[in-house]
């Protein structure tokens, strides 16, 4: 069944309004701006915590509601309701004209339509059976505690949302579509005497719930979140200074998301508060850098048939061989830039303003493998996964810590090391990376990301990578 019938549904047929009419408001309240659209939403999601070897938490949730955006020049007149009637889309309309003001625009293109789909339309919440989501967990619990005595806290979390939206534009064109999302996660402290350490693990997609439930999945899941537990029971002090610092594949793309990602969004280059604004064409990295941005990855938590403006999502080239190719765009940066909309315009719900945002980041394959590149390293950090971390998109300056980090001391992989964080400055980082990896991977579908008070899920990823001359912050010199 296709996304505009089952939409068509849900905010019609089952709400009550009639589609007719919100065709009919919508287009009198956008006559005569340049943008604008009725985005209609409706949700549920459910979330499991299990912790201590009982059900720590248990909830279901819905959502339904509306926002209706008028867009005059660089202006966006907003309402949003969670009543899906004709009065609450009236009040709404009489708000957002309130930004014409005398303003006369000229309606920008209706994005191109498409008929691709990157995920089923599958509700995840309707199978297994709620006896089967918590017999899963126990089973992991008692998994994670059987495989090593000095397992001392299991935590584990489970959830999944199913999202309907619909878009309506002022020549009534129509778009729709349905987000499956599912997640595991699992935590495992292990302690031995004194000393406490924890790892971490979690995965999932756009994807049914059976995945997670196969035994090879969450068996996995478990015992690599008790490696990385185990591995920093064994952990010494992270030396300071700077030093080389080799990047692992997969979710340490995280430092590229977060300290490059970002400042490429249009928005900011648009409002020149971003390091890379008026860089485009220029070299802003080593040659055979190559980032791209690929909403279209089927079944990754990231990807989206089309984003939340109606626009088909993409793979944009950030950067190509080191040279600034393209930003991330939604339609009113696009527009006011004189570019063409990339497919990331994005919201966390009906509530919100849709933005440019990041969808799956990555950084392309390059030709060395990752021996041969920590061959090359006399003195070093390897750091794999990290923790939490925070950037300054103005300046592009940024902190990370490390939750799973080696020393490299002459070419080898050696002791593991605790409490190291990375501070650097992405444009400047982008300078120095010395190796490319022939293994770039995406993360195991645990991102989230968050903007101006806005939380949608990503994929990042990135090969292992070298880069010189970063600071590393840790507890001996």
């Amino acid at each position: 069944m296709s996304a505009l019938i089952v939409t068509d549904e849900r905010f019609f047929a089952e709400a009550g309004l009639s589609r007719q009419t919100a065709e009919k408001i919508t287009a009198e309240a956008l006559h005569g701006m340049d943008d604008g659209e009725l985005y209609l939403e409706y949700s549920q999601s459910e979330n499991f915590s299990f912790d201590d070897g009982r059900l720590k938490s248990a909830s279901f949730d819905t959502n339904q509601g509306f926002g209706l955006r008028a867009v005059a020049g660089e202006a966006s007149g907003y309402a949003h309701a969670g009543e899906l009637s004709e009065s609450a889309l009236r009040r709404a309309a009489t708000t957002v004209r309130a930004v014409k003001a005398g303003y006369q625009g000229q309606m920008t293109a209706a994005p191109a339509k498409t008929n691709r789909t990157l995920y089923g339309d599958f509700n995840p919440l309707d199978a297994p059976k709620f006896e089967q989501k918590i017999a899963l967990l126990q089973a992991m619990d008692e998994f994670a505690r059987g495989l090593d005595h000095r397992v001392k806290q299991v935590s584990i979390s489970l959830a999944a949302e199913w999202k309907a939206v619909q878009i309506i534009r002022a020549d009534g064109q129509r778009a729709a579509d349905i987000r499956p999302l599912v997640r595991l996660s699992v935590s495992v402290v292990a302690g031995d005497g004194q000393r406490m350490e924890s790892g971490s693990y979690g995965g999932g997609g756009r994807i049914p719930y059976d995945a997670c439930f196969a035994p090879e999945y969450w068996q996995n899941a478990v015992r690599e979140a008790l490696r990385q537990a185990l591995v920093n029971l064994e952990s010494v002090a992270a030396p300071a200074g700077e030093m080389t610092v080799v990047l692992g594949p997969g979710w340490p793309g995280i430092l590229l998301h977060e300290a490059i990602g970002h400042g490429l969004e249009g928005d900011f280059n648009r409002k020149k508060s971003s390091a890379f604004a008026g860089l485009m064409g220029q070299r802003i990295a080593a040659p055979g850098v190559t980032v791209v941005d690929d909403g279209t990855i089927d079944q990754r938590r990231g990807s989206l048939t089309i984003d939340d403006e109606g626009t088909p999502t993409s793979r944009t080239v950030l950067i190509e061989d080191g040279i600034l190719r393209g930003y991330l765009q939604d339609r009113l940066n696009a527009r006011l830039m004189g570019m063409k909309p990339t497919g990331n315009g994005r919201r966390q719900s009906f509530a919100h303003l849709p933005m440019p945002r990041m969808t799956n980041t990555l950084m392309l394959s390059g030709t060395q493998s990752r021996e041969e590149i920590i061959r090359g390293v006399k003195r070093g950090v390897y750091a794999v996964n990290f923790g939490g971390g925070q950037v300054d998109i103005t300046s592009g300056k940024f902190v990370f810590s490390a939750s799973e980090a080696y020393l490299i001391e002459n070419g080898r992989v050696g002791a593991p090391i605790k409490g190291a964080t990375l501070i650097g400055n992405g444009p400047d980082v982008l300078t120095k990376i010395g190796a490319i990896g022939d293994d770039s991977a995406l993360d195991t579908g645990i991102g989230t990301c968050g903007k101006d008070g806005q939380s949608v899920p990503v994929g990042v990823g990135q090969p292992t990578l070298l880069i010189h001359g970063l600071t590393v912050g840790g507890t001996e010199v």
